[in-house]
This record gives C-alpha cells, sequence and structure tokens, in this order.
C-alpha cells in the first residue's frame, strides 16, 4: 500500500497504486474551499439540516483532519458557511466534505481549506443540536470510518482505511 505523507501525489496516482484497497466516492463533489487538494485523517459529522455538531466539532482542533459531514444530501440549508470556514482554518483543520450545501462560496473559495459540497444553498441549517459526531457515515459508495485517511483533489475523492 501507498501511502503518501502529503498531496504530492495525486488521487489518480494513488488510485492506481491501491486499486485493490481504495475506496473512491462516485458522488460529482464540487470544489468550494481555497486548497482543491487536501488529505487527513477522517472525522465526522452526520446531521439533517442542522449544523449545530459541524459548529461544535470544527471548534476543536483538528491536527490535519479533514471533517466528513453526512447531510443526507440535502441541498435545503447549508451546512458550512463563512464563519466555520475560517474557525476551521483556525483550528487547524485539511478540509471539510460535505454530503450537502454549503453557502458564502465567494469567501469559501479564499481561504486556505479544502472544500467539497455537492452545491450551495443561501439558507443557513437550523440550530437543535441534532446528529452524531465521529460514528461512519456513508455516501457515494464509501464508508467513512473516523480514523481512515481521506485523499481530495480535482478529480476526486478517495480513502484509504487506516493501518492497524
Amino acid at each position: 500500500m501507498s501511502l503518501p505523507n502529503d498531496m504530492a501525489v495525486g488521487v489518480a496516482d494513488l488510485c492506481d497504486a491501491n486499486e485493490d484497497e481504495i475506496e473512491v466516492c462516485e458522488l460529482q463533489m464540487r470544489d468550494y474551499g481555497g486548497r482543491t487538494a487536501f488529505s487527513g485523517p477522517i472525522r465526522t459529522v452526520r446531521c439533517h439540516e442542522d449544523n449545530s455538531l459541524v459548529k461544535a466539532t470544527l471548534a476543536e482542533p483538528g491536527e490535519g483532519c479533514v471533517l466528513v459531514v453526512d447531510g443526507g444530501g440535502s441541498l435545503h440549508r447549508a451546512l458550512l458557511g463563512d464563519m466555520l470556514g475560517a474557525d476551521a482554518v483556525k483550528n487547524g483543520w485539511a478540509g471539510v466534505v460535505v454530503n450537502g450545501a454549503v453557502r458564502d462560496s465567494a469567501v469559501l473559495g479564499t481561504l486556505d481549506l479544502g472544500v467539497k459540497a455537492l452545491g450551495t444553498h443561501p439558507m443557513r441549517s437550523v440550530k437543535r443540536g441534532e446528529g452524531m459526531v465521529d460514528v461512519p457515515v456513508a455516501f457515494g459508495g464509501v464508508v467513512f470510518v473516523p480514523g481512515d485517511r481521506l485523499y481530495a483533489d480535482e478529480d476526486g475523492i478517495a480513502v484509504l482505511a487506516a493501518e492497524d
């Protein structure tokens, strides 16, 4: 198994070198952050149109992790915007992948943060504190397990299981 220490290796090359072990997200996500290539250990949030736990998680030290947010594919409310994106940068997160919508896309594009999402929506999320943190989430044919490593660039998103 080839595990690059950074994104000097593209996701396509990583897939070629790890064809039997790698999972590739089948969703066509768009890039919204100032970084289009990013990688890191996975943390997760599962929520539906409520970004309370996204906000709480991004307020923690990111230590180069990637937050994978399973918003159930909803495009009715944004789960990440400019303020949470700025918090993510300040707290050392490498990126955020959202199975749902983001907003403030022009500002997100200026941040040193990888952001991939299905689309944009101007409405903010509701705030009920609902959801789960650091549980396996699945979308796009991939199960995103906390601690596994996510790689993303302009070609897509790939995940390799953490070594035991």
